[in-house]
């Protein structure tokens, strides 16, 4: 039998790359930041997610109002309640984290704060391609800012 060398680095195996999804359960996915589509390890699976209870990183932020499971433009629209003054926001299916079907609740991988600074919904808008660039665009520039060790 072989000895494992404790003073040897074993190297983890490389993360997926590209269009597919990060190795790190609960984790942002590897490589680029896809945020029109919903992570393989996240349980959506063609879920009607309506009703469910969203939660951000530090705080419950309203229940799903809407769900799409279009390729490649996949989202959520939350009704934010009393948390935001009754408005709804829009969060790409990238930043789903996990769905609980049993408590019915969906994780995201953003905080309050970064979700409340996201651009602007708008109904009559939410499937222009310039809303979804700059939307697309302020999720990706918000993994920046997630807490060390949250893998990317």
């Amino acid at each position: 039998m072989d000895r494992i060398d404790p003073h040897a680095t074993h190297a983890a195996p490389e993360p997926l790359r590209g269009g597919d999804q990060g190795t790190v359960p609960g984790g942002a996915p590897a490589g680029a930041f896809d945020p029109w589509r919903y992570r393989d390890q996240a349980g959506v699976a063609d879920s009607d997610l309506v009703g469910y209870k969203v939660e951000a990183t530090d705080g419950g932020i309203g229940r799903i109002d809407s769900a799409s499971h279009e390729v490649d433009g996949s989202y959520l629209v939350v009704d934010t309640g009393p948390w935001i003054f009754g408005k709804k926001v829009m969060l790409p299916a990238g930043t789903v984290n996990q769905v609980d079907h049993d408590q019915r609740t969906v994780s995201v991988d953003r905080t309050r704060d970064q979700i409340k600074a996201a651009p602007e919904y708008d109904e009559t808008s939410h499937s222009d391609p310039a809303y979804r660039d700059q939307l697309g665009g302020y999720y990706d520039e918000t993994y920046g800012a997630l807490p060390p060790g949250t893998a990317r």
